[in-house]
């Protein structure tokens, strides 16, 4: 689960308190979904929740629990009732690898900080660092309220979400997910917020809706004309020295990236 966790292009996130969309949510073309135990349900409603995620992931079903934070009266019954049968656990408001350390101690699945904080931010090299750490995502939606900016401005997060791309790379993680689009019949707004998270080096959305879905994954799985460079500059390479393709010098990077364009169009087939 952990490999389809670290290529994987879109993430549905799926009311822990709504279990009649639980095997709609599964048959889609997410590629995981994510049984939210958090935002989506309200304090009231958590215990039942919990309930219901308990018996969907007790049949035998793949789905990642997002738990409640550190700290909340509901966190620990949380990772007791998913820590074990859950694929992976994305835990919220993560700053501190010594909570990740603690949590995977409890889970037997992996982690999926989602980092939407400024300390967060501070600390995503080490909090991507946890050896249970599969892949970071981003929360722009928290980390704008902290901060006083419109979650939906590129330039105001731009530095935010270049820091996890980079703790990402920097510790060998899988490239991050990219926080969620609200604007949930505006395609437009959709493909604008995708094409900007991909070219800081994201590779994956969490989406709040089904009709997120096809256009996320449309614009995160490479495309033809991608594809056929990255052959050509393998192609280039083979020899294994320095080389020139169409005009430009290939070298050992231009190779690593038409191999990782590679590897992420095989993911999707």
């Amino acid at each position: 689960m952990n490999d389809l966790i670290a290529t994987a292009r879109t993430f549905l996130f799926v009311p822990g308190n709504r279990p009649d969309r639980f095997a709609k949510a599964a048959a889609s073309v997410a590629d995981v979904m994510i049984l939210d135990l958090e935002d989506a349900v309200a304090s009231g409603d958590k215990d039942e929740a919990r309930d219901h995620v308990r018996a969907w992931l007790a049949e035998g079903h793949q789905a990642v629990v997002r738990i409640n934070a550190p700290g909340t009266p509901w966190h620990d019954d949380d990772i007791d009732a998913a820590g074990g049968p859950a694929h992976a656990i994305m835990v919220p408001k993560a700053e501190d690898r010594t909570q990740l350390d603690a949590i995977s101690r409890r889970v037997s699945g992996g982690i999926i900080p989602l980092i939407e904080t400024a300390l967060g931010i501070v600390q995503a090299a080490a909090i991507c660092a946890a050896p249970s750490v599969v892949r970071p995502a981003f929360g722009s939606i928290d980390l704008a309220a902290q901060l006083g900016v419109d979650h939906q401005s590129h330039e105001a997060l731009h530095h935010a979400r270049s820091s996890v791309v980079l703790a990402a790379a920097a510790t060998g993680r899988a490239a991050p997910i990219d926080g969620v689009t609200t604007a949930i019949d505006d395609e437009a707004r959709l493909r604008t917020d995708l094409d900007h998270a991909i070219r800081l080096g994201f590779t994956g959305k969490l989406c709040v809706h089904p009709r997120q879905l096809n256009a996320a994954n449309q614009r995160l799985t490479p495309s033809h004309q991608r594809v056929e460079w990255a052959h050509a500059v393998i192609d280039a390479a083979a020899g294994g020295a320095v080389t020139v393709h169409n005009g430009h010098m290939i070298d050992r990077p231009v190779v690593l990236r038409a191999q990782a364009i590679l590897a992420a169009a095989k993911q999707t087939h």
